[in-house]
This record gives C-alpha cells, sequence and structure tokens, in this order.
C-alpha cells in the first residue's frame, strides 16, 4: 500500500510550491490542507481575527480555489488519515498532529530582519510567529530543512539550526527566474511598487513618506503599484491616488511578470525583492542588497522540487528506529543533498 503524504499549504506562493512538490512524488497518496493551528491561535483564527495572516482571509480563500481548480485530495487539517509524511513551508506553529512524525520543511521565500521582536522571541522563548518569518526554521521540529541557497544555509546557522539538518536544495517558484520574461503583462518601461503588509502585521509603516520616496525615485517615470495579498486595499489604493493620482494600482495577479517588464523596482520587505536582484533590475529596497545577493536562492533551472522531492523520498525510507537514532544525536548524519542518507 502506498504511502501517505499530507502536504500543508498557507499563502499562494507555499501552496504552489507544495503542488510542485507533490507532482514529483506521483507513486504517493498526497493529500493537501490549508494552514492550521490548534489551541488559541485555532479559536482567534475561527473568529476572524488572523485573516491578515495564512490562518484566514484571502490567504485561506486563494488557497481553496487553487487546490479546488486542479482537483487536488484535500484533507482538512490532516484529520481523516493516517501519515507518513509531512511537508510544509513554516514551523512558525507546529500542529499537534504532526509532531513526531517524519518531517520536511520548505523555505518559502525571504526570511524577514531580525529586529526588536525578533529578539524578544528568542530571549523569552515567546511564540515564533510573533516574529514572523524571522524565526522561520528555529523550531527544530522537522528532520529536515530544505533551503533556498548557501547563503541562506548559512544564515540559518548562525540562528542556531543544526547544520546537519539543513539541505541546499533551492526552492520552487524562485529557482528559474529567467524564464519570467515570457510573460503577456501588457505593460514595459515602469517603476514597480510592491508593497508590504507592515501594518496589518502591527509593524512601524509610514506609508506616505514611503509613498513620496517612490515618487522621487520613479523621476517622471510612469508608477505601478502591486498591493500585498493581505494589505487593506481600500486604504492602500486610496493613499497612492491622493498622491500619485495616474499611478496604476493592482490588488491581484502575478508580480513576478510585473517585475520582468519593470525598469525599476522599489520594494519594503518582500520576497519578490529576490526576483528583481536577480534578473539585475534597478532596486530600491529597506533590505540590505549585497545580503540579497549573498542569499540568492540558486538558479538551477527548474528543478527544486524534484530535489526536495528526492530528499522526501529518502526520508520516507528511513526507518523509524534509525530516525529516532539521529534526532536523539546518537548516530550523526551527512549532508542531506548527498544520494545517501544513513
Amino acid at each position: 500500500m502506498a504511502e501517505n503524504i499530507l502536504f500543508i499549504c498557507g499563502s499562494l506562493n507555499q501552496t504552489t510550491m507544495m503542488h510542485q512538490i507533490a507532482r514529483q512524488l506521483a507513486e504517493y497518496n498526497c493529500f493537501f490542507t490549508p494552514y492550521f493551528a490548534d489551541g488559541i491561535e485555532d479559536f482567534t483564527a475561527r473568529l476572524g481575527l488572523l485573516n491578515f495572516t495564512v490562518l484566514g482571509g484571502r490567504h485561506m480563500q486563494e488557497t481553496n480555489a487553487y487546490l479546488a481548480n486542479h482537483h487536488l485530495k484535500v484533507d482538512d487539517r490532516g484529520a481523516d488519515h493516517k501519515y507518513d509524511l509531512i511537508v510544509t513551508c513554516s514551523d512558525l506553529i507546529v500542529q499537534n498532529n504532526i509532531r513526531g512524525k517524519r518531517l520536511v520543511l520548505v523555505q518559502e521565500g525571504i526570511t524577514e530582519p531580525e529586529g526588536f521582536v525578533y529578539q524578544l522571541v528568542r530571549r523569552f522563548n515567546l511564540p515564533r510567529y510573533l516574529a514572523n518569518t524571522a524565526t522561520n526554521g528555529l523550531s527544530d521540529a522537522y528532520d529536515i530543512f530544505c533551503v533556498a541557497s548557501h547563503g541562506y544555509r548559512e544564515h540559518f546557522i548562525k540562528k542556531g539550526v543544526r547544520p546537519e539538518k539543513l539541505a541546499i536544495s533551492g526552492i520552487p517558484n524562485f529557482d528559474n527566474l529567467s524564464t519570467l520574461y515570457d510573460n503577456d503583462f501588457p505593460f514595459r518601461n515602469y517603476v514597480l511598487v510592491a508593497t508590504s503588509p507592515l501594518r496589518e502585521t502591527f509593524r512601524p509603516d509610514d506609508r506616505m513618506a514611503f509613498l513620496h520616496r517612490c515618487v522621487q525615485i520613479a523621476n517622471e517615470r510612469p508608477l505601478i503599484f502591486k498591493l500585498h495579498p493581505t494589505e487593506n486595499v481600500e486604504r492602500a489604493t486610496r493613499e497612492v491616488h491622493r498622491l500619485i493620482p495616474e499611478a496604476q494600482v493592482f490588488a491581484h495577479g502575478n508580480v513576478n511578470p510585473m517585475i520582468a517588464n519593470a525598469s525599476a523596482v522599489i520594494t519594503q520587505q518582500s520576497t519578490c525583492t529576490f526576483v528583481a536582484v536577480a534578473l539585475g533590475k534597478e532596486v530600491h529596497t529597506s533590505l540590505n542588497i549585497n545580503e540579497l545577493k549573498r542569499l540568492l536562492p540558486i538558479q538551477n533551472g527548474g528543478i527544486s522540487a524534484h530535489k526536495i522531492a528526492e530528499i522526501s523520498r529518502r526520508l520516507l525510507n528511513t526507518p523509524m528506529p534509525v530516525l529516532e537514532k539521529v534526532r536523539r544525536g546518537f548516530r550523526a548524519r551527512p549532508k542531506w543533498e548527498k544520494a545517501e542518507l544513513f
């Protein structure tokens, strides 16, 4: 009987990554679930108070629509089946029913700067999700963490992730960026502004000052704004048009073709900054450009999903007693990207 694998989705980016990996594991019974939580987080999400996160709102709606449109097998919260392997894009929450199971964590994109909240979370052992993606990988609840690049491997090691748990696989959606030039987005030669939901996640954002800076950078070039999926669209659009009436504002659509056709890209704290840097665009961001170049996902021609699937197979075929010894540190493990694991 074929083993069962549960893919835990989240944002549309995370969901499409999970789907790409599952396509490479067609010999198994692959099921999908939107992101979920337990306890107080689950209760709060059911009240609709976490709709700005992957636990509800637009993220949940887009994930459900994607799963339905692609006729994927859904097991909400992984409640209906026993699973031999879990694949997820986030360990900010490690759900109760996946603990102790074979678990592959896949890096979803850029990690946020290690600011004040991150320091509080680390110092006082607060819930990791309070610091958002800055704490990705810090649960140590997984068996292997598939990361974007050599730079990110070193980045996570410095944060305290065990080196033997890291595999440099590249990540789907960001591993073959040169193909983005072949697109049907109808505009060219503009300045693209990709905003971030800082206010929606309780971080400071002087949006009007940021918009004035965008106007200065554009220097009379046309401006197109792509809003983050979890932003307050009505408020953000109103603010843009108050200062820049002629600007086009998109609340939906794939940002990557928009980046490919732009002459310059302005971001705040967004994974799509990687795309702009990789394509050699004129980039203006609050992030460190040199650090982004060091962390840039490897460009492997789009085989990251295949590599992650191979890692998943090897983990799935590792006997549990052997894996338990590895987890307890009683048995050393070579690098996961090599052919033989144990």
